[in-house]
């Protein structure tokens, strides 16, 4: 702490205190002054002080550690008692009296002429001393400014000569260079004056640009005011009841707006509110409340702040209640000018909805991360107290058991065996001697002990051999036994050789011999610690039960969107020889070019090529795109444009033309061209299917149109779309349990429910009878069950009744009625083959005008050599028709029941479900493979089934035949591939049934024959088996599909997908899946895929022959090479992802 004490007016004192006394003054030493030359008293310093009074020399003084916890004094200066010139005692300045000087020392006042401490106490750095503050001389600059304004400072300016400055340290004044610290304080009072004449100088800039800034905006004031008064003046004698101003609005601006009250519907109305919104009320509403303006007349006002994103405002005003006033109507408007235009607008608002869609879902993912955490803590905390129950339960059974088993345990039996010692515990080595003489071991050269505890808690936990013993009582063996540590009860056998070698035994007439550890009688803390053991275990064998299947799940659906991947790239790129674009994938927001080949199209030839567009199935909000001209590119075969996507884009829609105003059109067929786009801010808005069928795999099958009703509208259905199904309610439906697929509830059985949520859901009235309709799920799918009064559908059986045709043309009207009266509004209605025909006409005829008029039908063939009459009449009404694979499309093309037809028939492959024809997740396979383990788990199958079977268990290559038997199927070829195989050293498993009993008959007795003849190398299953159906796929080398007509085919798709190779005829849907080995490597890489399999032509035995013989001499001759094209098939994906986005856009062609 530091306190300046002024002496006279010039001079100021810094006393520095110490501990001992509040003052304490330090003697100078001043060897520069002229008459000073030794240390002397600070009185005797008389010519010093009179050369120096009036130089205002400010001397520190410092304060001692104790000094801030004393209470301050009023101090006078000290007087020495040596004598001492008259008057030299410091007298304050004028207006300084002993009070006053008390306040400033205290630091509770500061006086217009006391240093302050940011002006006194500034460092000096001429005087620093380390570890201690230093005491310095300092000039006020306060004292100098006053004695410049007064004219009196300068008798005591400062010179060079003789001039210094003392510095009061240690009890004497050191003197240092005079003429220095002169110059110095000199030019630091010039820096002073000059930086206060700048500061003066830039105070008076300011206060001149604030009075004009003052005088501008009140001059702009002025003539707003004016100009208000007279827009208000031109637009009262106009009549009009708004204006605005300024006149031009610019985005990020403020705006005023007046109303006239008077010429309004709110003329009589207190309140006058504005309500209203930007850019057409798409943004930002706003409602704001209007006061009385100074303008004569009743003009009422408001501000408002235009933002940068507007085009225009629209408003209306109204009383805040009922009342408006909407500019008869049309709303009032206002343009802005300058900022964005409506396209620009909507962009911006689509890129704001797709940062808020990214926020949203991003906030989802972890709301459903969170939830699926706290799903598995609860999950986890059910199945710990499960396995804590079960523990209890298991030790509580134990515990009884063995108390049971200590009260017939024994110690020995006389004459067979016994321990030594006696008495032994958990742990301890014994001698357990037998008598090899008492059983059945009298004659066996050795003798083991197989023995467990506990009542074979843990199985066998060891084998020892039984050495003879020097006894002579008799012929006595032993071994040196270790007493496991648990052990209650031994348990044991006695054998003539080790476990896996034993041949006779001695197990005390099936009762096993057991004995009881004398020493290990448990207590209540062993049962305790075994339950604790017992949960333990639990926890880890189900943890690690947990963490498999929960890998397992996740590799299945890694594998399942790499396939879909895969498989869109495909799909995008099927039609690269005509068209594709660069990207492939087309993105939302993005230019994307588009290269067309019109060679192969009908726009061969044609000198100028034109590209139409738009987006969104022709839907999008800006319409058709310009016609585009477009370009050669560097490939010769290809022109070239390039189209901005929009963000709202979903879907990317464009046909080819001759001409800029038409001509000659390239559609794709009618279908247009459609590429999906990735990333926009929309999404595509699902159809509504309904599929009328009078099958469903898996509770409702004959026949491959089963499978595809199912798996198709599962395909669908992932992709986002709404799928139901309608079915009659057959009473020999498989509603409750199907072995396949499934889960398991006891260890003898694994089943689970087909139809879940089955209930019943409503009754109506129609022809003629009452129709309950019950509805459940199957394969996660909702369906429909009609099941009407009248018995059609109470037979006992899908096919087969004299009056199927009346059956199910009740069944089709029946559907459309309760879709009718359900206020269904379906965009398709899907029917299948001949017996769901008559929906196209039903609904034509009677409903497109009464309910159902959004409805389009697509008709899809299954197999045309049934029910012609009904496919030709709904190839009449039907919108869309398609058949189950290109080339089978093709077949049937002449047919009079098709070809009138072909502008909107269409072939579209079928596929297999993967979830249930998976041999990653197969229950019916003893190894679990993909592509990567192929040659393994086909091992391993193949051994299984020749094990089941009773098949020899030899390396050979196994050819399996699954298959209806049918003239269709080719059964003469069947059994001329049978005894081909066999003549190979092959073998052969068939299985299949006949519905025709003399194919059948035929059948059995080939069986018995072959039974007889070959039973090492053939079987032929005459029956429907699923769980062998899996076991053949996965164990064959080779599939056989040797049909007269194939429409489609699933058989050898489901092959291919366990690894087994197809051999096929090339018919229908065979021959656009199985591409020969030999022969179709370039018609496999038109359609980016590999060849793998092995085919023919002819449905003669010559034909066969040349296709088998093939595929067996490359099994035999290249097991490597064979191994390979196991794992291509594989990888290959035959599912319903790709057919699915065929049918997705055949539903949206029928509703263009």
């Amino acid at each position: 702490m530091e306190v300046s004490l002024q002496m006279k007016r010039p001079l100021s004192f810094k006393p520095e205190f110490h501990e001992k006394g509040i003052f304490k003054f330090k003697p100078f030493v001043l060897p520069s002054f002229p008459c000073s030359k030794t240390t002397q008293s600070y009185s005797s310093q008389c010519t010093w002080h009179n050369r120096n009074a009036a130089r205002g020399v400010l001397l520190t003084v410092s304060a001692g550690a104790g000094f801030s916890r004393r209470r301050p004094k009023k101090t006078r200066t000290p007087t020495p008692k040596s004598s001492t010139p008259k008057g030299f005692s410091p007298k304050p300045p004028p207006g300084m009296g002993n009070q006053k000087r008390d306040q400033t020392s205290n630091g509770k006042k500061h006086g217009p002429n006391t240093p302050i401490k940011s002006e006194s106490d500034g460092p000096d750095k001429d005087n620093k001393v380390s570890g201690k503050q230093q005491p310095f001389l300092e000039i006020p600059k306060n004292e100098f400014d006053k004695e410049r304004l007064d004219g009196t400072a300068n008798e005591n300016k400062l010179t060079a000569a003789g001039k210094s400055k003392k510095v009061v340290e240690n009890g004497s004044i050191d003197s240092v260079d005079e003429r220095a610290d002169d110059v110095t304080l000199d030019k630091s009072i010039e820096d002073e004056k000059e930086k206060e004449k700048k500061a003066e100088e830039a105070a008076l800039k300011l206060k001149l640009k604030m009075e004009e800034k003052i005088r501008k905006q009140e001059m702009e004031a002025k003539l707003r005011k004016q100009d208000i008064e007279r827009l208000a003046m031109e637009n009262s004698s106009k009549g009009n009841k708004m204006f605005f101003y300024p006149s031009t609005v610019k985005p990020d601006g403020d705006i005023e707006i007046f109303f006239n009250r008077r010429l309004s519907t709110l003329k009589k109305e207190h309140d006058v509110l504005m309500m209203g919104a930007f850019n057409d009320w798409r943004w930002k509403s706003f409602t704001i409340t209007l006061n009385k303006s100074h303008l004569n007349g009743d003009w009422w006002s408001c501000q408002l702040h235009v933002p940068k994103e507007a085009f225009n405002i629209n408003f209306v005003f109204y009383n805040g209640k009922t009342i408006y006033d909407n500019n008869d109507g049309k709303d009032f408007f206002i343009s802005v000018e300058g900022g964005m235009d409506l396209v620009e607008f909507e962009n911006f608002v689509l890129e704001e909805k797709r940062k808020e869609q990214e926020r949203l879902a991003k906030e989802q993912a972890e709301r459903e991360r969170y939830e699926e955490e706290q799903r598995k803590i609860e999950a986890d905390k059910k199945a710990s107290e499960a396995d804590r129950a079960q523990a209890k339960l298991e030790i509580e059974s134990r515990k009884e058991l063995l108390q049971q088993m200590v009260k017939f345990a024994v110690r020995s039996v006389d004459n067979v065996w016994h321990f030594e010692p006696k008495e032994f515990n958990g742990e301890d080595l014994v001698k357990l001697y037998y008598k090899k003489s008492s059983g059945a071991l009298s004659q066996a050269k050795e003798i083991w002990m197989h023995g467990g505890y506990n009542n074979w808690k843990d199985g066998l936990s060891y084998a020892i051999k039984l050495l003879p013993s020097d006894r002579t009582d008799g012929d006595w063996w032993y071994a040196n036994v270790v007493v496991p540590e648990q052990a209650l009860v031994l348990d044991w056998v006695f054998a003539d050789g080790p476990p896996q070698s034993a041949v006779v035994y001695d197990n005390n007439n099936l009762q096993d011999f057991h004995a009881l550890v004398p020493l290990s009688i448990p207590d209540e803390q062993y049962w305790v610690e075994e339950e604790l053991r017992m949960y333990q275990k639990l926890q880890d064998e189900r943890k690690s039960r947990e963490a498999a299947i929960r890998a397992k799940a996740e590799k299945t659906a890694i594998m399942k969107a790499e396939t879909k991947k895969k498989t869109l790239q495909a799909f995008l790129l099927s039609q690269r020889d005509i068209v594709y674009t660069e990207p492939v994938d087309v993105k939302a927001g993005n230019s994307v070019k588009v290269f067309y080949n019109p060679s192969r199209t009908v726009l061969n030839g044609k000198p100028e090529i034109w590209f139409r567009c738009s987006f969104n199935r022709w839907t999008h909000r800006l319409g058709p795109l310009p016609p585009q001209k477009m370009l050669p590119s560097e490939n010769v075969t290809h022109f070239r444009t390039t189209v901005k996507v929009p963000l709202d884009a979903y879907m990317m829609d464009f046909v080819f033309s001759e001409k800029e105003d038409g001509g000659v059109f390239d559609n794709k067929h009618g279908m247009d061209y459609h590429l999906p786009v990735f990333g926009g801010v929309v999404e595509e808005p699902p159809l509504q299917i309904v599929h009328i069928a009078v099958e469903m795999a898996p509770i409702a099958k004959v026949g491959g149109l089963g499978d595809v009703v199912t798996s198709l509208s599962r395909a669908v259905q992932e992709l986002n779309h709404k799928v139901d199904i309608i079915l009659p309610k057959y009473d020999c439906m498989k509603y409750n349990l199907r072995p396949y697929k499934s889960i398991r509830v006891s260890p003898f059985q694994t089943w689970c429910l087909q139809v879940k949520d089955f209930h019943f859901h409503k009754a109506y009235y129609w022809g003629g009878t009452e129709i309950k309709v019950w509805f459940g799920k199957v394969e996660g799918l909702s369906v429909y069950f009609l099941e009407p009064q009248n018995g059609f559908f109470s037979t006992g059986c899908i096919y087969g009744c004299k009056n199927d045709g009346q059956r199910f043309d009740f069944f089709c009207h029946a559907a459309l009625e309760f879709l009718f009266q359900s206020g269904f509004q379906p965009d398709i209605l899907h029917c299948h083959d001949w017996s769901s025909a008559p929906v196209a006409w039903f609904l034509k005829d009677n409903y497109m005008s009464t309910g159902l008029s959004k409805a389009r039908v697509v008709f899809t063939i299954h197999n045309l050599e049934f029910g012609a009459a009904n496919i030709g009449k709904a190839m009449t009404y039907s919108d869309k028709a398609s058949t189950v694979s290109p080339n089978y499309a093709n077949e049937v093309a002449k047919n009079p029941a098709i070809a009138p037809y072909l502008y909107k028939f269409h072939g579209i492959l079928n596929g297999i479900d993967p979830d249930i024809w998976d041999p990653y997740n197969d229950k019916f396979i003893p190894v679990p493979y993909t592509a990567e383990n192929v040659t393994e788990g086909k091992k391993a199958a193949k051994e299984a089934l020749q094990q089941k079977l009773g098949l020899e268990k030899a390396d050979l290559p196994l050819v399996g035949i699954i298959t209806r038997l049918t003239q269709q199927k080719g059964i003469h070829l069947i059994k001329h591939a049978i005894w081909r195989t066999l003549e190979r050293n092959g073998q052969v498993v068939l299985l299949g049934s006949a519905p025709d009993p003399r194919i059948q008959n035929d059948f059995v007795n080939l069986a018995n024959k072959l039974h007889s003849t070959h039973g090492d190398r053939a079987r032929l299953c005459l029956s429907y088996d699923e769980p062998l159906s899996h076991l053949i796929y996965a164990g064959a080398d080779f599939i056989l599909v040797p049909s007269i007509f194939e429409p489609c085919g699933l058989t050898q798709l489901t092959a291919m997908r366990y690894g087994s190779i197809p051999v096929v005829r090339k018919t229908g849907g065979l021959y656009d899946t199985v591409f020969d080995v030999d022969h179709d490597q370039d018609r496999a890489e038109k359609l980016g895929i590999e060849p793998n399999g092995f085919n023919f032509d002819v449905a003669d035995t010559a034909g066969l022959d040349y296709a088998l013989n093939r595929a067996l001499s490359a099994w035999y001759d290249g097991r490597d090479w064979f191994n390979f094209l196991c794992k291509k098939v594989m990888e290959q994906d035959w599912s319903w992802n790709r057919p699915a986005l065929d049918y997705i856009e055949l539903y949206h062609a029928a509703c263009k």
